[in-house]
C-alpha cells in the first residue's frame, strides 16, 4: 500500500483507525473454543464486524509466536483475511542486524518465502541502520520505527536529552529520516504522551504516525489530533483491547463494531474539524 493509497482509504472510511489484532486464547469468548482454530475464528469475526470502519489491522505477532506452530498457522490466516484496502500491519518490533534482518523481512514481507505478506512492520532502531535498512528494500512496504511509545518504561531512555537539550526520541526521528522517506517510514508515537507529538512533528512534519494508548489505555483522541494531525491525517489511532474485548459473549462481535464506530464517528468529526473531508 502506498502513502497515496492509505491517504485515499483515509477520506474515504472518513477513519484513520487501526485495529489491533493482540488475540489472546484465554480471552476469547468460550463458545469459539470448539472451533478447529479458535484464535482464527474469533480474529475473522472481528474482521468482518469492523472492516468498514477502519483503515488499518495490526496483529501483535507475540501472541501468535507464543502457540508455536498452531498460533502461526492463526496468524497466516488471519493475515489471508485481511481487506486488501487495509494496511496490514505486523507488531513484531524486530530490530537485529544484516542477514538476521533481512530474514525478518523475508518472513513477514515476503509471501512466496513464508506464506504472509504484511505491509508494514513495526522495527526497532536501538541497533542502527542496518537494523531498519533491510526493512526498506521491499517495494510498497513500510517500516514503523519506535520512537515515542505510550509505556512508562519509555521515558527511561527515549527523553534523556543532550547537551544542546535534543531528547533521545527527537534524535532518533532525525536520523531514521535520512535513511527513508514519508513514502516508506512511520513511526511509533504513544498517544498519552500528548503535547510530545508537537515535537515529534517539528522533526517529522510529514510522516504517518502509529498511535497506541487510545482506549484501554487513557490516551486522548482529541490531543493527538490537536498535536499530531497534519495536512494528510498523518496519523493512524490504534485500538485494541476497547473493541476486541468489548464482550466476551456471542455478541462480541457486534459489540466489537459499536466501539469500532463510535471511535470512527469521532475521527469523522477531527477530519471534518480539518478540512481533509467535507
Amino acid at each position: 500500500m502506498t502513502r497515496s493509497e492509505l491517504i485515499r482509504q483515509i477520506k474515504s472510511k472518513r477513519s484513520f483507525l487501526c485495529v489491533g489484532l493482540d488475540t489472546d486464547i484465554t480471552k476469547i469468548p468460550e463458545h469459539l473454543l470448539s472451533y478447529e482454530d479458535p484464535v482464527f475464528e474469533f480474529n475473522r469475526q472481528i474482521i468482518e464486524a469492523t472492516a468498514d470502519l477502519c483503515v488499518a489491522y495490526k496483529p501483535n505477532i507475540a501472541f501468535y509466536e507464543c502457540r508455536g506452530v498452531a498460533g502461526w498457522a492463526s496468524l497466516q490466516r488471519t493475515w489471508a483475511a485481511l481487506p486488501a484496502e487495509c494496511l496490514r500491519i505486523a507488531d513484531a518490533k524486530r530490530g537485529d542486524i544484516g542477514n538476521t534482518a533481512r530474514m525478518y523481512a523475508a518472513a513477514f514481507f515476503d509471501e512466496q518465502v513464508s506464506g504472509l505478506g504484511f505491509d508494514a512492520l513495526t522495527v526497532s532502531p536501538y541497533m542502527g541502520s542496518d537494523s531498519v535498512q533491510p526493512f526498506l528494500g521491499f517495494d510498497g512496504k513500510w517500516a514503523i520505527v519506535l520512537a515515542l511509545t505510550s509505556n512508562a518504561g519509555g521515558l527511561d531512555f527515549q527523553t534523556i536529552t543532550d547537551a544542546t537539550g535534543k531528547a533521545l526520541f527527537e534524535q532518533v526521528i532525525e536520523r531514521v529520516n535520512t535513511w527513508g522517506s514519508p513514502e516508506d517510514i512511520m513511526y511509533v508515537v504513544g498517544a498519552t504522551r500528548g503535547e510530545a507529538f508537537s515535537a515529534v512533528r517539528k522533526y517529522a512534519p510529514d510522516h504517518f504516525l502509529l498511535v497506541p494508548g487510545v482506549g484501554a489505555q487513557g490516551g486522548s483522541l482529541r490531543d493527538v489530533c490537536a498535536y499530531g494531525m497534519n495536512k494528510d491525517c498523518g496519523l493512524l489511532v490504534n485500538a485494541t483491547r476497547s473493541i476486541i474485548y468489548a464482550s466476551n459473549g456471542r455478541d462480541f462481535a457486534d459489540k466489537a463494531r459499536l466501539e469500532a464506530q463510535a471511535l470512527q464517528r469521532e475521527m469523522e468529526q477531527e477530519l471534518l474539524a480539518a478540512g481533509l473531508i467535507d
